[in-house]
């Protein structure tokens, strides 16, 4: 039989009346012909809850126990939909991460999975099990201890199930109808797209869209994994939602597809580095000890030997962004002084239509300069243009950017 990988969010099965509403959706698939694999996430709030827990009990907690307890979530939707889907008659049983069994490293609480061997799940589905439900977000290290793959992590588990079973397509139901051009929260013009490529979801994913896991989309785009975002909470037809594919399966395209944005952004600069080989290193070396995601850089022009180095990072990284500076400070490192703005947001612009078509750029810069947005940093790559500007612009942004490049309408 064909296999389908169907993923269930934590709103999807917040309760048992939304569990039941996403066993029907699978009991449709079974239907077809197909042996499905249900990945699910706990229920909606329940890893808060159980994140709290952890925090209030121990301050400086064992990882291995954080994973225990933090991952149990999910096993209790995997057997309640189990028992749903038996209720109505559909052969299924739920799969906990060590008994499939998920191999993952050993980096508690941000594992990374290295195989799903398939024997166990397919000796059942030869049995006559139709339905296999798999926690999702956790797995099994080497030494033997249940491990959790980060935040969303279930997303990532779907799609390697999907490349590890040769499945059809993997579906990911979350509490929005597919991806859209925009945030329509903030943008009513925003467009669901029909189709949307690898490399742009990709991006999308990296810059602040929180439709899907930026892990998963890497493991869908390096094994060929077709990805279909729909809701759980729309009627669905064949062509609902917005599949994630290959570029060469979409016809036409616009130049720009999508308009991304993060709030949670902050700028520091180091005013007065000395301006000589090494010093970039030693400045990214330390903060990349520290555990600090730097993204978007700028050195200004030397002046007297000396220059200005600014880069951005997320918000909640700060602390640990100064901790690390001012350890290298005065031995390693020599500055005036260091700057911090918290005030600020990311706007990006993201198209594979980039690579073949110039002055994107130039236009970004124009919309944002005729609504009189001062832009702070630029970084670019082959398919996206990202600005640094003030937070209290970042909707107006949004918003220009998405009519200047007539989003709301289809290539």
């Amino acid at each position: 039989m064909p296999t389908l990988v169907m993923k269930f969010g934590g709103t999807s099965v917040a309760n048992l009346d939304r569990i039941r509403r996403a066993a029907k959706r699978v009991g449709v698939e079974v239907a077809k012909g197909y042996d499905v694999i249900v990945i699910v996430s706990a229920m909606s709030g329940k890893t808060n809850e159980l994140v709290g827990w952890v925090n209030e009990t121990s301050a400086l907690y064992d990882a291995r126990e954080y994973d225990a307890i933090v991952s149990s979530g999910e096993n209790v939707t995997a057997g309640l939909m189990a028992l749903t889907l038996q209720e109505m008659d559909i052969p299924a049983r739920s799969w906990q991460g060590w008994q499939v069994p998920v191999k993952t490293t050993s980096a508690h609480s941000a594992a990374r999975i290295e195989e799903i061997p398939n024997d166990n799940i397919n000796a059942k589905f030869a049995e006559g099990m139709k339905v296999a439900v798999v926690a999702g977000f956790q797995g099994i290290s080497p030494e033997g201890r249940i491990t959790t793959l980060g935040r969303g992590g279930s997303d990532t588990t779907a799609v390697a199930f999907a490349a590890a079973f040769g499945a059809e397509r993997c579906d990911i139901y979350t509490d929005v109808d597919g991806v859209y051009t925009t945030d329509p929260r903030i943008c009513e013009k925003a467009r669901k797209l029909d189709k949307i490529a690898f490399e742009e979801m990709l991006e999308l994913a990296s810059l602040g869209a929180k439709v899907l896991q930026t892990r998963s989309v890497e493991l869908a785009m390096r094994y060929k994994v077709k990805l279909r975002v729909l809701s759980s909470f729309e009627e669905q037809s064949d062509e609902a939602g917005t599949l994630v594919c290959d570029e060469d399966e979409i016809m036409e395209s616009n130049i720009v597809n999508g308009v991304a944005y993060s709030r949670d952004e902050a700028q520091m600069t180091l005013l007065s580095v000395a301006d000589r080989p090494g010093i970039a290193a030693i400045i990214f070396g330390a903060l990349s000890e520290a555990g600090v995601n730097v993204d978007m850089i700028v050195q200004d022009i030397s002046e007297d030997g000396r220059t200005n180095m600014t880069y951005s990072l997320p918000i909640d990284q700060i602390a640990r962004a100064e901790k690390a500076v001012d350890a290298i400070r005065g031995t390693e490192l020599n500055f005036e002084n260091l700057i911090v703005a918290e005030d600020v947001a990311k706007v990006s612009v993201v198209g594979i239509g980039m690579r073949s078509q110039s002055g994107v750029a130039a236009k970004m810069f124009k919309v944002l300069s005729d609504e009189g947005i001062n832009i702070k940093v630029i970084t670019t790559s082959e398919i996206k243009i990202s600005v640094l500007i003030e937070r209290k612009y970042m909707e107006l942004a949004v918003q220009a950017l998405h009519d200047a490049f007539e989003l709301d309408k289809a290539a």
